[in-house]
């Protein structure tokens, strides 16, 4: 087996793995500017002239001369053979070693016919998004503030109707053809374009190089997206959008900017933040992270305010947890409104969307508003539900020190926030109780503990009841369906007795000689009456 069979896979390993990460394991770092700087394991030395480049993924000392990257490192320090040092990487990177059989001259003319396809199939529709046929394509991405020269500058095409790739690549073997995902074959054995009537956006590799390709659909016709299914140079979990364009800037810049799509990070690339990459069609990964940390550390997430830019911002700071160093600097922001970056940059320009990515919490800081955000931390079931969330992502980050002090921080917010007492407090206490009945009580007890999801939904209303729910739970036969009715219809019943109080206040205005209290009356009186509607139409539903 020689040593050229194993370069895809270690390729695959320098992608996956920090050198810093690998040479921190026996070297202590710390970062000054771009580089992190050690003593040099390979000769004696006090002062640190062991620089590593995360950036570029090499070592080397200025003292000794010694340099390489994380193979090398990982065979010289430990004085191991190169497979026994790619196993070991492999068992760190978490990845199965495949059994490896060196690249045939055909294997090789396959990669090389493969570029050569998608190279050739970008041009085909780069050209017919200026021909007649792609004029709806062409106006589309004119009206989402693409220029010319952005258009040329990314490739964009137009995928026509018809078999444009199928017709015109007749006379290359079809298996080369599906090999690049742009051609299906259909029931009858004949192939056929995968895109069709799609705008086309090519995705490229690292290098540059165009390895698959994004189409949005132009007739409103779902998925709004469709990508290039993986392939063996195309892997959707492994490729970042646009990072061929930005590695430099996130290097000049100190950070990179996530956003959800390939058009939001054009637009930003184009518009005063070249940082800025996108994910593909898939939600954000570890591998995604792992090859965004390899440029810089410092990462903010720019997504959408609505619920699903949150859920994708808290599955995002789960993910990152891991990669979190003291040194790295990761942030979230919003664009709210219910609109996208590219939205904002056209209405308000690059200082609008400066302003947002100003705004940007820390990742502390956000872990922290989830915390509270998701449980009811007015209660002690409720606070110890968060205090497990922060738990289980602090225990995440790798670095023990670290790790140490954002539980030291979290201790003292809980303290400050959630245990409200300070010295003397004892005096006159009042001891509050539920303003609901045992049966009430109970049965939401048992609603929350057995459909915590109901906590997200109600989590307001069910604050207000001064219920302890962290307690042995009562079974019960409640369907989800039933605990939710019974939550909404406690929420009406509770409104419709406010409304009727007042009402009481307001009829004793009225009797006072208040004459406008007579309108609020009729107001609520109608109010009160929709109120039942709805509340019976919840029961016989």
């Amino acid at each position: 087996m020689s040593n050229h069979s194993f370069n895809n896979f270690t390729d695959e390993l320098r992608t996956r793995l920090s050198i810093v990460d690998v040479v921190s394991r026996r070297v202590p770092l710390v970062k000054r500017g771009q580089n992190y700087w050690g003593c040099c394991p390979f000769h004696n030395e006090k002062t640190p002239s062991f620089a590593v480049s995360e950036d570029k993924g090499f070592y080397h000392c200025f003292g000794c001369g010694e340099h390489g990257d994380i193979i090398s490192f990982t065979m010289k320090s430990e004085n191991i053979d190169f497979k026994t040092a790619i196993k070991e990487l492999a068992n760190m990177a978490g990845i199965k070693m495949p059994d490896y059989k060196p690249k045939s001259p055909a294997q090789i003319a396959a990669e090389e016919s493969y570029l050569n396809i998608t190279t050739r199939a970008a041009e085909l529709f780069h050209k017919k998004l200026y021909e007649p046929g792609g004029e709806i394509a062409y106006q589309y991405i004119r009206k989402r503030g693409f220029t010319d020269e952005m258009i040329k500058k990314y490739k964009i095409g137009y995928a026509p109707k018809n078999n444009l790739i199928t017709n015109t690549f007749n006379s290359i073997k079809p298996d080369a053809l599906l090999a690049t995902g742009l051609c299906r074959r259909g029931d009858n054995g004949d192939l056929y374009d995968f895109f069709r009537n799609k705008l086309m956006f090519p995705i490229c590799n690292a290098h540059g190089q165009i390895i698959a390709f994004s189409g949005r659909s132009l007739d409103g016709s779902e998925p709004k997206y469709i990508n290039t299914t993986d392939t063996e140079m195309f892997h959707k979990r492994q490729t970042i959008f646009g990072l061929n364009y930005a590695r430099d800037a996130i290097h000049r810049a100190n950070r990179s900017i996530v956003v959800e799509g390939q058009i939001d990070a054009i637009q930003m690339q184009c518009n005063g933040f070249p940082e800025t990459v996108a994910p593909l069609g898939t939600a954000l990964t570890d591998e995604h992270i792992a090859i965004l940390c390899k440029a810089n550390r410092n990462i903010t997430f720019c997504f959408d305010g609505d619920g699903a830019g949150q859920k994708a911002a808290a599955r995002a700071a789960s993910i990152v947890m891991p990669f979190a160093r003291d040194t790295s600097d990761i942030r979230f922001a919003f664009v709210t409104g219910g609109k996208d970056p590219d939205e904002i940059l056209k209405s308000g320009g690059m200082d609008a969307m400066q302003k947002i990515i100003n705004s940007a919490v820390s990742l502390i800081d956000f872990l922290w508003e989830i915390a509270n955000k998701n449980y009811i931390t007015s209660t002690p079931g409720g606070q110890s539900q968060a205090e497990k969330f922060l738990d289980r992502e602090i225990d995440k980050i790798t670095d023990i020190k670290f790790k140490s002090a954002i539980k030291s921080d979290y201790d003292k917010r809980k303290f400050d926030a959630w245990r409200k007492w300070k010295r003397g407090d004892n005096k006159n206490i009042n001891i509050s109780v539920p303003d609901v009945d045992d049966i009430t009580k109970n049965t939401l007890i048992y609603a929350v503990n057995t459909y915590p999801d109901l906590i997200d939904i109600y989590g307001d209303f069910l604050a207000t009841l001064n219920i302890e729910f962290d307690v042995p739970v009562i079974q019960m036969n409640l369907t989800r369906d039933s605990a939710e009715k019974y939550i909404v219809s406690l929420k009406i019943q509770r409104h419709i007795k406010k409304l009727q109080n007042e009402k009481t206040e307001l009829t004793k205005q009225l009797l006072s000689g208040d004459d406008g209290a007579g309108d609020k009356i009729r107001r609520i009186d109608a109010e009160i009456m929709n109120t039942r509607a709805k509340l019976e139409q919840l029961i016989n539903n």
